[in-house]
């Protein structure tokens, strides 16, 4: 596939206006771009959710953004995601996401939002340990859904100082390697895909 015909959903896991997760996940899509890929950059505060509960399901349906969600998931090749770490895991908003957008609906195979498709996983946190074991954890979730995840990720610790005002890197030598995983996702996906 040309790279030109990818397409890769990028977001990441939080709502906070000045996230430095959504500023991480920007350098990423930069790069992807850069590759040729298109890149679809949503902020998961435009669709929210209620927490997960089947009986919501059940008695009231799937709810509107999770089906427009749903499809914005199946409709792209591959996900740039920068996880905030929260109590050494995932954000509670990243969670319920994945939950939500994993049901089955009547007509589609299991997990169809995910399987097959391919993710490069990013986290930046203010402590000395860049969000990697929230990373770890998404990782094993996106495994479980049929997603490949790309061997390398990038954690980025002592975010809170690591940007200029512009939202680029202080340091190029991080700067390049967040940028280089949007290259490195359309590279994987112009192979597999």
């Amino acid at each position: 596939m040309e790279a030109s015909e990818i397409r890769i959903l990028a977001f990441a896991g939080s709502a906070h206006r000045g996230s430095l997760n959504k500023k991480t996940v920007s350098v990423a899509v930069d790069g992807a771009r850069a590759a040729g890929a298109q890149v679809t950059v949503i902020d998961l505060r435009d669709y929210p959710l209620p927490l997960f509960d089947q009986d919501v399901e059940v008695q009231e349906g799937i709810p509107a953004n999770v089906v427009k969600l749903k499809e914005l998931f199946r409709s792209h090749h591959g996900f740039l995601i920068a996880c905030p770490e929260y109590n050494a895991s995932i954000t509670p908003l990243l969670k319920n996401l994945i939950d939500w957008v994993s049901r089955k609906a009547k007509d589609e195979p299991l997990m169809a939002a995910f399987k097959g498709k391919a993710a490069a996983l990013m986290a930046a946190s203010p402590g000395a340990l860049g969000g990697s074991r929230g990373m770890a954890h998404l990782r094993e979730i996106l495994e479980y859904t049929g997603v490949v995840v790309l061997l390398r990720q990038v954690a980025l610790p002592k975010a809170h100082e690591a940007f200029d005002p512009d939202g680029t890197l202080k340091d190029p030598g991080q700067q390049a390697s967040i940028r280089h995983l949007g290259l490195e996702l359309v590279q994987f996906l112009a192979k597999t895909v």
